[in-house]
């Protein structure tokens, strides 16, 4: 009786391992960057849209590194958005009212992925609060496009430039 319940315990126990161990093997994170810049010419106060370049994608190579193809990729969530002012040095989050960012690709519609209201931070990075929507087509296609869509609180008196730290959870199918 006791070789059996302690059989039973290793096969469980090498089951939840396994199991573990295969999740890690489909479950990665895939890193995209992009640039925003808010002129100061801006009124505050007012919904403004800031234009962003498009972002081409590495993903097929990014899946490849990753022992998996396009094809078998099933899920995309973004994970983390994080915003981090880069000019100028001694200017922090203290000037945004709210911020909303959304991506859409030329075949796909456009979605919010990220967004963050009634900002009260003196930090020159923030996280903003992700959108639980399933990405797979955009992070899948060629290159997609942000509109960021900012309200200040204050006037600015010179640019302020952003990077846009974005993280992808991918769970794919192995070759």
């Amino acid at each position: 009786m006791k070789t059996k319940i302690i059989f039973i315990g290793l096969i469980i126990f090498s089951i939840f391992f396994s199991c573990k161990k295969i999740d890690k093997l489909v479950t990665f994170f895939v890193d995209d960057q992009s640039e925003i810049l808010i002129e100061s010419s801006i009124p505050f106060s007012l919904p403004i849209e800031i234009p962003t370049p498009e972002i081409t994608t590495n993903s097929e190579e990014e899946f490849k590194n990753n022992g998996t193809k396009t094809n078998l990729v099933k899920d995309v969530y973004l994970s983390e958005l994080k915003l981090s002012i880069v000019k100028p040095k001694n200017k922090t989050f203290s000037f945004l009212k709210t911020i909303h960012i959304y991506i859409r690709t030329n075949d796909s519609d456009e979605i919010e992925l990220a967004y963050q209201n009634n900002i009260s931070s003196d930090s020159k990075t923030i996280n903003l609060i992700t959108k639980d929507s399933r990405l797979d087509k955009y992070i899948k296609s060629y290159s997609y496009k942000l509109r960021t869509e900012v309200t200040t609180k204050e006037t600015l008196t010179q640019d302020i430039s952003i990077i846009v730290n974005m993280r992808f959870k991918v769970t794919a199918h192995p070759y």
